[in-house]
């Protein structure tokens, strides 16, 4: 099972809207078959493990992280595959919540002769997919927020420069992050200041770049910014009120069209700005299960502030900027330490002096 959630991890941020899963088949001792599922979602990885074992999975164990899928879509069922294959155990990680699958899938096992077992690795793979079951049983994508700070929480200098606060390897783990997630949100704000590409850029990766996307209210995201030029090639989307999104009221809508920017209309907040929740259920409705925010200061308030954050990946340097630096969170109007968003520490990584803490919220 250690195998297979290893096998899994590699589709993260590749396979959505699907779940990632890993299988391995097992005859005694001998691994006879992996597979994981593949970019874009298909084939599945029970697909892939029976494909290479051939003959060799009759009368072998499969150990997979996910209840195999029982309906019929672009391909046929994973648990009428592994019947058919002859199969003589499942060992799964957990039930797949998905309504389509929801123990139908344990079921033809089950009917079938095949002694199935769940449970092994169910805490390991619930956390490696909880963004496939966040949007199945919430609507929305797991949401991590990604911070980049000195030791006293700033993101620049009081003259703006932020280039860089952390070094080479904490910045190609952030890379890596970028490939693990679906889509990278951030606001307008730190668009304009940056005139970022959001994409990943480690060597080998290139074409793991998560959708890119804006929150960006009023339409700023100039037409000669690098994001826009490059929609063609990699998914951008601009989320706005309805009132800016209206190509009459504002002239950008008609030109994002015309570049390959996909414009999503939502409800404002308070303020007139895209509300959080409402963004993230436009996402869940799009298929995004991981969502990487990388800022700026007033995104990630607005999130924190609504509770909507799962997970804060913190990279913090060796150094000091002052009070007059840049703040990595803006106020979110908090009062009480017992209203304060809580996160345990799940891991904490040295990287060349920098440190990478990363936590999940206390739910």
């Amino acid at each position: 099972m250690t195998a297979a959630l290893a096998l899994a991890e590699r589709g993260l941020g590749a396979v959505w809207p699907n779940p990632a899963v890993g299988c391995v088949l097992v005859q005694g001792t001998r691994i006879v078959g992996r597979g994981w599922t593949q970019p874009g979602g298909r084939p599945h990885a029970e697909s892939e493990a029976l494909a290479r074992a051939g003959k060799a999975a009759k009368g072998a164990t499969a150990y997979v992280t996910l209840e195999p899928c029982a309906h019929h879509g672009k391909t046929g069922p994973c648990a009428e595959a592994l019947v058919e294959a002859q199969i003589s155990r499942l060992v799964a990680a957990m039930a797949d919540p998905d309504p389509r699958v929801s123990g139908r899938g344990f079921a033809h096992l089950e009917t079938a002769g095949i002694d199935v077992s769940v449970g092994l690795g169910g805490d390991e793979a619930a956390h490696l997919n909880a963004g496939f079951l966040k949007r199945i049983e919430s609507g929305r994508p797991l949401v991590t927020l990604k911070l980049a700070t000195s030791l006293d929480g700033r993101i620049a200098t009081r003259s703006g420069e932020s280039q860089w606060i952390t070094g080479a390897l904490s910045r190609d783990r952030s890379h890596l992050l970028r490939a693990q997630h679906d889509a990278i949100l951030v606001g307008s704000g730190t668009v304009l200041a940056d005139n970022p590409s959001l994409t990943c850029r480690l060597a080998g990766l290139g074409e793991r770049s998560p959708v890119r996307v804006v929150m960006d209210g009023r339409l700023r995201l100039p037409l000669d910014h690098q994001m826009v030029a490059s929609a063609g090639e990699i998914p951008t989307w601009v989320v706005a009120t309805a009132n800016a999104a209206n190509a009459e009221n504002t002239p950008n809508a008609k030109a994002y069209a015309t570049s390959g920017v996909a414009l999503i209309e939502v409800a404002p907040d308070g303020d007139g700005h895209p509300d959080a929740s409402a963004t993230l259920e436009a996402l869940g409705a799009r298929g995004i299960t991981r969502l990487l925010i990388e800022g700026g200061a007033h995104i990630s308030a607005a999130f924190l502030g609504a509770r909507l954050v799962d997970r804060v990946a913190c990279f913090r340097a060796p150094c000091m900027i002052g009070g007059d630096g840049a703040p990595a969170v803006e106020s979110f109007a908090l009062d009480r330490l017992e209203n304060a968003p809580n996160f345990v520490r799940r891991a904490l990584s040295e990287l060349d002096g920098d440190v990478l803490e990363s936590l999940d919220a206390i739910t």
